[in-house]
């Protein structure tokens, strides 16, 4: 069997979302970073783990694409991609960045999801 081989078991998602402080690249990216840094760092993530990460934005983020700064800052450059504008619901969380990343985990690993910022209210049962 190949050393790359892996147990479908293996594979989690992981949540977690963070707010920019407004709609711009810069404030964007720094969002970003933090969020993604943290989801590599709580999770003791190999970046060569990580398969895929959607990030969706509250309808008032369109400065820049999450995807591109994650893959830029990161190296992420054989990880799958894809940006997405979430659901408009009103009184949601303003500038409001969510990601689901599908990594792979050794088996009995704990699982942090990133909350933060103003997200961090979202589910607090995991912040």
């Amino acid at each position: 069997m190949s050393k790359d081989y892996f147990d479908i078991e293996n594979i989690t998602a992981i949540r977690g979302a963070t707010t920019s402080n407004g709609n711009t690249s810069k404030e964007i990216e720094n969002s970003v970073v933090e969020l993604t840094n943290e989801l590599i760092s709580q999770n003791s993530l190999d970046p060569k783990k990580i398969l895929s990460i959607t990030f969706t934005v509250t309808k008032d983020i369109n400065a820049c694409f999450p995807a591109s700064i994650a893959r830029k800052c990161f190296g992420l450059d054989s990880v799958a991609f894809l940006d997405c504008q979430q659901m408009y619901v009103p009184n949601d969380v303003d500038f409001c960045i969510r990601l689901m990343a599908l990594v792979i985990l050794p088996s009995g690993a704990t699982i942090n999801h990133p909350y933060l910022r103003g997200a961090s209210n979202l589910r607090t049962d995991r912040c």
